[in-house]
């Protein structure tokens, strides 16, 4: 073969593989403006709003978070009405949602923002990516969505859709994967249009290449796909090893006077700053229950034991096995503890935030109670 036709080939293989390429892109464009579900975060350029929205649909689906996302645009329309907002206001809002650091971080890095940049939002990949709570995948979709910066996200739906098109086998949870997942992706990443691009993928993954079940028979990119055309699609994308959960238990005492009750704050673990009822991080039986209150608050005059209830939470990495024991005091009953303080019953989950499995007791009362 003589140069002029060596070159002639790798030319016809290159125009191949960019029309390939911008086939793909023409089908996932023309799915995405057909299918796309109508989200407030997708007619802004505002990156307060980007972030909001990016953060609080992290480990949440979308028809979960949306009414969070409405709340919150609602109480804070600001950078700056978030970062001088109080904690406790912030995390009342954000309880049911979980993963309650992300509310936490939130918090500072709005007043990172306020106070640090002035109110003005960093407008580059990096200087995003430097804000706590933020990671790549959050950092890509601010800057492509707000400002129009070629970095293509890669979330859960991202890996499926670019795992099964290009038969990548290696876990996607793992390094190697990742890196395939990365180098399949720029091969056909549209960097002219990232927010359009990232925004289109994103939902092809959420509503038509389905972790369960997808829609191959009517998918746009099927003559294209991997795992369609080999009948791998059930198979990928694959991970490796799974999360180890361990049983927690969690005996709580509610000290009740009247319509009142105790709560303390929690100081550290994945609630922390939420209000609880005093707990003690053990299975405990009744006797050992009484005579901790006794012992623990300096109860006088304890009065009756009036009712266990158990309540199981499931949550990423452990399994929580709840009791909660309750006591009620007699008029006068002192509680001698600094930790502890007294509030009205009603005000636990409203005035004062509170965890979803504690949320779960007070519901399951106020049925048992009518």
């Amino acid at each position: 073969m003589d140069k002029n036709s060596f070159f002639l080939n790798i030319l016809s293989l290159l125009r191949t593989f960019f029309e390939q390429i911008l086939e793909i892109a023409t089908l996932l464009f023309q799915w995405y403006d057909k299918n796309k579900r109508d989200l407030p975060w997708r007619i802004t350029k505002d990156p307060y709003f980007i972030w909001l929205s990016e953060i609080l649909l992290q480990q949440t689906r979308v028809a979960q978070g949306l009414p969070y996302y409405l709340k919150f645009v609602e109480h804070f329309p600001t950078v700056n009405d978030l970062a001088t907002a109080r904690e406790e206001d912030i995390l009342n809002l954000w309880q049911g949602l979980g993963y309650y650091s992300r509310a936490r971080n939130l918090h500072y890095t709005a007043q990172v923002i306020a106070f640090q940049h002035k109110g003005k939002f960093p407008s580059n990949y990096d200087d995003i990516r430097a804000l706590k709570g933020i990671g790549d995948y959050t950092a890509a979709a601010i800057a492509s969505f707000a400002f129009g910066l070629p970095h293509a996200v890669i979330d859960g739906n991202v890996n499926r859709v670019i795992s099964r098109l290009f038969g990548i086998e290696k876990p996607i949870n793992k390094p190697a994967g990742q890196a395939e997942i990365r180098i399949a992706l720029e091969q056909i990443f549209d960097s002219s249009r990232p927010a359009l691009w990232n925004q289109s993928l994103m939902e092809f993954g959420a509503l038509q290449c389905t972790p369960k079940n997808p829609n191959c028979v009517n998918c746009p990119l099927n003559t294209k796909c991997f795992a369609w055309s080999f009948k791998k699609v059930n198979e990928l994308p694959r991970k490796e090893g799974k999360t180890k959960v361990t049983n927690v238990f969690h005996s709580y005492i509610i000290l009740k006077l009247g319509s009142k009750t105790f709560i303390q704050k929690r100081e550290a673990g994945i609630w922390k700053n939420l209000y609880q009822f005093p707990l003690i991080d053990r299975q405990m039986t009744i006797n050992e229950v009484l005579s901790h209150a006794i012992e623990t608050y300096g109860l006088q005059g304890i009065v009756n034991f009036n009712s266990v209830n158990e309540i199981e939470h499931v949550l990423s990495h452990q399994k929580i096995f709840a009791k909660f024991y309750t006591i009620s005091l007699i008029s006068g009953s002192e509680i001698l503890k600094n930790d502890i303080f007294e509030i009205e019953l009603d005000d636990l989950g409203k005035v004062f935030p509170t965890s979803v499995l504690t949320l779960k007791y007070l519901t399951e009362q106020k049925k048992h109670d009518k």
